[in-house]
């Protein structure tokens, strides 16, 4: 099993969203790296750190877990979409998405506590520069995590 934080805006897909709903198309990634680990690392059941992005306060919403392989976002395709690729087709997809199935919203555990906690200095969401809506958390940083939100 592995494990995932993937960011999203609360005002496009918040946790509670997510909770209302089976599962997710994580549509829109616009990173190759992003979705290289949808279409070819990512595996259903590995476990998915949620975190609010570009809001007030960013931080882990949820916990989640990858609920499909990777088929082809459809919003490339669609010319209204702020998604649109004009260089994509259904012959040839350049983006892909997968679903997420929200598990459960946690208390917010906010970037500043992230950043403070010692034991994960080295989470990629951390690092300076790290803009990847998609990134990889060993499996001590998500025991770290877990344990921090249930710490309180």
């Amino acid at each position: 099993m592995s494990y995932w934080l993937m960011k999203s805006e609360p005002e496009e897909v918040s946790i509670d969203d997510a909770l209302a709903l089976p599962s997710v198309a994580w549509f829109g990634v616009r990173n190759y790296q992003a979705r290289n680990f949808m279409r070819d690392v990512m595996r259903v059941g590995d476990g998915v750190l949620f975190y609010h992005s570009s809001c007030a306060e960013p931080g882990i919403a949820g916990i989640a877990e990858v609920a499909s392989t990777a088929y082809p976002d459809e919003t490339q395709f669609d010319a209204s979409s702020k998604y649109f690729d004009p260089k994509a087709s259904r012959e040839n997809p350049r983006w892909m998405l997968l679903d997420v199935k929200a598990l459960r919203k946690t208390r917010l555990l906010a970037l500043s506590e992230l950043r403070n906690c010692a034991e994960l200095e080295q989470m990629q969401v951390l690092k300076k520069g790290s803009r990847l809506s998609i990134t990889p958390v060993t499996a001590d940083e998500w025991a770290v995590v877990m344990s921090l939100l249930q710490a309180y």
